[in-house]
């Protein structure tokens, strides 16, 4: 039964699987097996999904049931990285004037072009960064464009600037005596120089040197991030600041990518060549000039690279194929070349061979010197001065002196009896004013020179004398009346052994002669306008006589002054403004006591104070008069400060011990202080120029140039300024007074020919111009068209050949001394005129030197930008890591030493 139901069920079963074949075919196996797959494999994955979901709503309870909650900053930023950046509008406005707001924007894409955005978006696209930094440098302009709305830049165009620059030039001349001091023989290399003058600023400064700055690249970046780090702090706002990310890439772009390009290119000094050339560009090279720099070189470097390029055109000239009236210029140029080629050659044997020549002392020795007669050296003003040197030294000042006394007395004399005449012919009333002052005048002289009471006396024969004195007593004075005595005095200087003689032998003689460039030519060139100058006193002032001053009056030792300023005020006259002040005054005696009020202007006070201090030389020691201001002199806070230090001035002039220590002094102060106009004695132009060099204890080398104006601060800008330079490039303070006043009459003549009597005005307005928008916009333009031209990121300038530059400083050195006037070499002679000029020049070719007065010139103008911060005292500590300021105190500490052991 087992087999039979066994063979029935594979028979059915057989049966089944054959019937579903033919039915559904035969893949239907692998359909079936895929369905049974698929339905065991969603299950699987539908048991996964839900158990996943389970245990995350599980692990969600568990962590806010057991867990410190997360901190919100993460799901907040990832929010913001989730959303759309947004857009960051800027405020294009950044001065308030559109013509600047356009290039200082060109300015600030193209550095963050240059500086950020080319290695940023390797790491980013997003913007939002460099929106940031863009606004960051937005408001850092912003801030400083107002702050420089705010500040009255007169004074430091005016003062400040010519202080750096003359108080620099000063230490360059003080290295360069240092170093020829050092050692004749041997000749001091560009570091040395270098060293040297860093020495010298310190011992100039006191406080600073800025040696590590200009010499040593880390140290200059790193007082660069510094100083940038410092000005973010002042110009950006809190927030800004205190994000250091930000802050750090700003001060790498201004003081790497701006300010240090900047520096360096204002500092090289084939720069500052090229712009020379470019600055005098119309004026044309003068052959003379260029001679005379060739053979006055002690650069081999520039004499071989001037040979060079003689002999490179030599090569070409001979070369042309050149026939008819050409081949004479040419001949003409080979020759011309042929020459300067050996001159060149000539310079470079001495040069090499150590065998330097001083053409005065070989003058002096072995030469033989041309003749200059004395009369035309009495009309010349470079040869009158070294005259009078000479005279001064011999004892005979005083025949010299009263011989151009006598000069300006004939000429004034002429003047005034022509103008006399004139009224007379016009028929106009006469007065005999004129008679008297010139009188007065003549009685002076006398008195000075020739009576028996003269110090020192001219000596002449005593029948002139007594005749003289005759005339003077009987008769009105003519040009004429000391014509005989000024012949023989003439012939004595002339004729006397002491004098003109000796003078001829003397090396001043020398000295003149080069000066007059006279040493090789024998013609004498007189001063075109000698015959036309009139002397009016010697180099100490002693012959200066004011007419005004004739009178005597004596002081009474009974009486006693008092007096204050009680009121000041503004007045205006005929369009000009001026401050006057009400000085009330006690004068009491034995028997009667008064009391009035006198009015005086500030320019009263000043000349009363160069004539009492003029007369009475212990006073400049003691009496200091308040320095005057030129621009916004009539703010009543500062007349009121004013009137308090006047004030003092007049109480310490009135003591009574001032009074006993100078009793001539009185019969000034009462004459200042009548109730009547005052008369200024000194004259406009001597009120106005202060002396050169002040007399001071302190030697005035070793200090700034601004410390000989701090008590009397010129009103004539222009005039303080050129006397200033003038003193410092041409080294005058050797110089006597006499000549001193020629400067000065010649470059009020200039001024005034050129600008007449509103110079103050025009600078003013100048510096207007200067700061105005359109030259600001003028100023951003080429700083943009200099670093981005055409929008592209300049390329370093490649270094040009050492020949070019070489040839540059030789172009530069002939056009400046081509353009100097011949009126100035007339007054301070041709010598002086061209190692001025090339003393000046040298100074310039020194990069660590350049660098110094730029950034001597930054700091002026941070300091200015920046009144109410303490500038210098942050300077101060930026430089403090100086190896010469460490040296210079180690050297103060051994110095005081001993002294502090005494005590």
């Amino acid at each position: 039964m087992l087999t039979e139901a066994s063979l029935s069920i594979w028979g059915w079963g057989s049966l089944g699987i054959v019937l579903f074949l033919i039915t559904f075919g035969p893949f239907v196996i692998f359909y079936l097996t895929f369905y049974i797959l698929c339905f065991v494999g969603g299950g699987l994955v539908v048991t996964l999904l839900f158990g996943k979901t389970n245990s995350e709503k599980y692990l969600e309870q568990c962590e806010h049931s057991f867990l410190p909650p997360t901190s919100p900053g993460v799901p907040k930023c990832l929010e913001e990285m989730k959303r759309e950046a947004r857009t960051i509008k800027i405020d294009r406005r950044l001065t308030g004037a559109n013509i600047i707001d356009e290039p200082l924007q060109q300015v600030i894409q193209f550095s963050l072009r240059d500086y950020v955005q080319y290695w940023y978006y390797t790491l980013s696209d997003d913007e939002s960064f460099l929106l940031e930094i863009r606004q960051t440098l937005q408001n850092a302009l912003i801030q400083f464009a107002t702050r420089s709305k705010e500040i009255d830049w007169q004074p430091y165009f005016t003062t400040r600037i010519v202080d750096d620059f003359g108080t620099h030039l000063r230490v360059f001349r003080k290295a360069q005596q240092k170093i020829t001091e050092k050692d004749d023989q041997v000749k001091g290399t560009a570091e040395d120089l270098v060293d040297t003058f860093f020495e010298v600023e310190v011992e100039m400064e006191k406080e600073v040197c800025r040696d590590l700055v200009c010499t040593s690249p880390k140290d200059e970046e790193g007082f660069l991030r510094d100083l940038c780090e410092v000005l973010l702090y002042l110009l950006l706002p809190p927030g800004d600041f205190q994000n250091k990310i930000m802050r750090y890439f700003v001060r790498e772009i201004l003081a790497r990518g701006i300010l240090l390009p900047l520096i360096n290119q204002l500092s090289d000094p084939d720069y500052i060549n090229q712009y020379v050339i470019w600055m005098i560009r119309d004026s044309n090279c003068n052959y003379e000039a260029f001679m005379n720099i060739i053979k006055l070189s002690d650069n081999i470097g520039e004499l071989e690279a001037v040979r060079d390029k003689a002999a490179e055109e030599l090569q070409y000239l001979r070369s042309l194929d050149t026939a008819g009236d050409d081949i004479n210029t040419i001949k003409n140029q080979i020759n011309s070349l042929l020459f300067v080629k050996k001159v060149c050659d000539s310079r470079i044997q001495r040069l090499q061979s150590g065998k330097e020549i001083n053409t005065v002392k070989l003058a002096a020795n072995f030469g033989k010197l041309c003749t200059v007669p004395l009369d035309s050296i009495l009309v010349d003003n470079v040869a009158l001065q070294f005259f009078m040197d000479y005279m001064q030294q011999t004892g005979g000042q005083a025949h010299l002196f009263f011989w151009m006394t006598v000069e300006g007395y004939r000429v004034t004399a002429q003047q005034q009896l022509e103008v006399l005449l004139s009224r007379q012919r016009d028929g106009k009333h006469q007065t005999n004013q004129t008679k008297g002052l010139l009188r007065a005048a003549a009685v002076g002289i006398y008195e000075q020179y020739l009576s028996e009471k003269a110090s020192p006396r001219v000596t002449v024969d005593d029948y002139l004398v007594a005749k003289l004195a005759d005339t003077l007593n009987h008769e009105d004075p003519t040009p004429e009346i000391f014509d005989d005595i000024q012949r023989k005095v003439y012939e004595l200087m002339l004729r006397d052994e002491r004098f003109y003689p000796s003078f001829r032998q003397n090396a001043l003689y020398v000295r003149m002669l080069a000066e007059l460039d006279m040493l090789k030519d024998p013609s004498f060139r007189g001063s075109d306008d000698g015959d036309g100058e009139s002397f009016n006193g010697s180099p100490t002032g002693s012959i200066n006589l004011s007419l005004d001053d004739l009178s005597n009056v004596s002081s009474d030792d009974s009486v006693q002054l008092h007096a204050y300023i009680s009121d000041t005020g503004v007045c205006n006259d005929h369009g000009k403004t001026y401050a006057l002040y009400a000085i009330t005054v006690h004068r009491r005696n034995l028997n009667s006591e008064e009391m009035w009020k006198t009015y005086r202007r500030y320019s009263d006070f000043h000349d009363f104070h160069m004539r009492i201090t003029e007369q009475f030389e212990s006073l400049s020691s003691i009496l200091k008069l308040p320095g005057k201001k030129t621009f916004n002199n009539m703010d009543r806070d500062f007349l009121e400060k004013r009137k308090k230090d006047l004030n003092a001035y007049l109480q310490l002039l009135l003591a009574p011990e001032m009074m006993k220590a100078s009793p001539a002094l009185a019969h000034y102060v009462y004459d200042f202080l009548e109730n009547k106009a005052y008369s200024k004695g000194k004259g406009d132009f001597a009120r106005k120029v202060p002396p050169l060099i002040p007399k001071t204890d302190s030697d005035p080398e070793h200090r700034r140039v601004s410390a000989q104006l701090d008590d009397n601060v010129d009103d004539n800008i222009p005039l303080r300024v050129m006397l200033l330079l003038m003193d410092e490039v041409f080294d005058l303070k050797e110089r006597n007074q006499w000549l001193r006043r020629n400067i000065k009459n010649l470059l009020q003549q200039l001024i005034r020919a050129t600008y007449g009597d509103t110079i103050n005005r025009k600078i003013v307005d100048h510096v207007d111009w200067m700061t105005s928008p359109e030259q600001v916009a003028d100023s951003v333009k080429r700083f943009r068209d200099a670093f981005w031209p055409n929008g592209i990121l300049a390329e370093a300038v490649p270094c040009r050949d050492k020949s070019i530059r070489m040839r540059t400083r030789v172009a530069g050195k002939t056009k400046l001394l081509a353009i100097m006037p011949d009126e100035l070499k007339h007054i301070i002679g041709a010598e002086t005129t061209r190692k001025g000029i090339l003393r000046v020049f040298e100074m310039f070719q020194h990069n660590q030197l350049n660098r110094r007065m730029v950034y001597v010139f930054l700091e002026g103008f941070l300091e200015t930008l920046f009144p109410q911060y303490k500038f210098r005292e942050l300077f101060n500590k930026l430089h403090s890591r100086s190896k010469q300021m460490q040296k210079y105190k180690q050297k103060l500490q051994t110095t005081q030493a001993p002294s502090l052991q005494k005590r």
